[in-house]
């Protein structure tokens, strides 16, 4: 089996919510409600992947300086082994836009349970209420 490695960011605003985003039509797990991220490129670390891709899919700017490891998934899909580290991010530029997403939402921790997320990602939820 493949092992897949994606890096994954709980994105927390001042009042201590964070940022969850849809999945859009088409891709797998559509609809699911995920943490922002991706997979990472070939010689990339996983600090430069959720920079890139915190760019690319929301618009905004963050440093590496501003992401600390909170947790992990490590969780096997049909065809691959996933295994996706979890950042915190408190500190970026810009607004978040829902450039590849469905939909945006700011969330309680407490409440993230109330959203249908992908196998991998519903473990993540525990780490952050734990630290929110």
């Amino acid at each position: 089996m493949q092992l897949m490695l994606v890096a994954a960011v709980a994105l927390v605003d001042a009042d201590r919510r964070v940022l969850i985003a849809q999945r859009p039509e088409g891709k797998s797990l559509a609809g699911l409600w995920e943490f922002p991220g991706g997979k990472l490129e070939a010689g990339e670390t996983p600090e430069a992947a959720l920079i890139r891709e915190l760019e690319e899919e929301l618009g905004i700017f963050t440093k590496s300086a501003c992401l600390a490891p909170i947790s992990f998934a490590s969780h096997s899909y049909e065809t691959f082994h996933l295994l996706m580290p979890l950042y915190v991010c408190r500190k970026w530029q810009g607004t978040p836009v829902a450039r590849e997403h469905a939909a945006l939402k700011w969330v309680r921790p407490q409440a993230l349970r109330d959203y249908p997320m992908p196998p991998a990602d519903e473990p993540l939820i525990a780490a952050l209420c734990d630290l929110l």
